[in-house]
């Protein structure tokens, strides 16, 4: 299975479990993810919903090398109504796709009405942040690292673009231009990270932290979260990203046309791990 799901008394454990590949996310990990959310929601019994990822690492980001990439798979469209992208050609194909699977589907769970924890170990490569990014409190090991490489294949960051809300704007244009990896220690210091902790403690720091939230009552919990997310977007968020999100479109297209089609600029997922290392 992509995803194992774990109830842990009033809180419910979501797992990323594709450790050989640095739980890199397809679009059936994409769906699986959406099911083990949704039916952590569904569960009076779940106050508190963590997600993790097996192995030495957190996730490595978007498929973009294995042998179980998926990309031309037809996909559920429960993030956004849109046509399906399976014979779509061009900028028509990949705006489809990741409206929905990336921007699309991370949008829909920041809206998840219940508090949502990522717990983080190892790598958080690129596509690995948006899905740390839209939980509301993030919990790392002190040997996890951060990267957002994609300036590398022309690219303007992650379809997600939380960079300037999360990091702020100096350490947002740092990140991006020059691709490197940064600590743990250094997300803390730029407010991306709640709580820097020994690998060791990782689990059980991370699941302490979901406890003490879960004596909340659920409705104060769900419009605390809704509070701080509707400021966040009247600081421009939600409208920040829809601008992002077209211009990330057009370095696409414009990497298509200048290098005979290939929309990432010739980057490939070894080259990309090797930039950001």
């Amino acid at each position: 299975m992509t995803v194992e799901y774990e109830r842990r008394g009033p809180v419910a454990v979501v797992t990323m479990n594709r450790p050989e590949y640095r739980n890199a996310q397809n679009s059936a990990m994409t769906y699986a993810l959406d099911a083990a959310f949704a039916r952590a929601v569904d569960d009076p019994e779940v106050k508190v919903i963590v997600l993790a990822g097996a192995g030495k690492h957190f996730s490595a980001g978007h498929d973009i090398g294995t042998p179980e990439r998926d990309v031309d798979v037809s996909f559920e469209r429960k993030a956004v109504l849109w046509w399906d992208h399976v014979g779509a050609e061009g900028g028509d194909q990949r705006f489809a796709r990741e409206s929905e699977v990336y921007l699309g589907m991370c949008r829909r769970w920041r809206e998840i009405p219940k508090p949502t924890i990522a717990s983080v170990q190892g790598a958080c490569i690129a596509g690995a942040l948006m899905l740390a990014w839209v939980c509301d409190m993030i919990v790392a090991s002190d040997d996890a690292f951060f990267a957002d490489p994609v300036v590398r294949m022309g690219i303007p960051g992650v379809e997600y673009f939380a960079h300037p809300w999360v990091l702020g704007p100096r350490a947002a244009k740092e990140v991006l231009f020059t691709g490197e990896r940064f600590t743990a220690q250094q997300a803390r210091e730029w407010g991306m990270l709640n709580r820097v902790v020994p690998r060791a403690d990782l689990e059980t720091e991370t699941m302490a932290l979901a406890e003490k939230i879960a004596v909340m009552p659920r409705m104060g919990l769900a419009l605390a979260k809704k509070a701080v997310n509707q400021a966040e977007d009247l600081m421009g968020l939600r409208s920040g990203m829809d601008s992002v999100f077209g211009l990330h479109h057009f370095a696409h297209a414009h990497n298509a046309e200048v290098s005979g089609g290939d929309s990432l600029g010739g980057q490939d997922a070894r080259s990309m791990r090797d930039a950001s290392s």
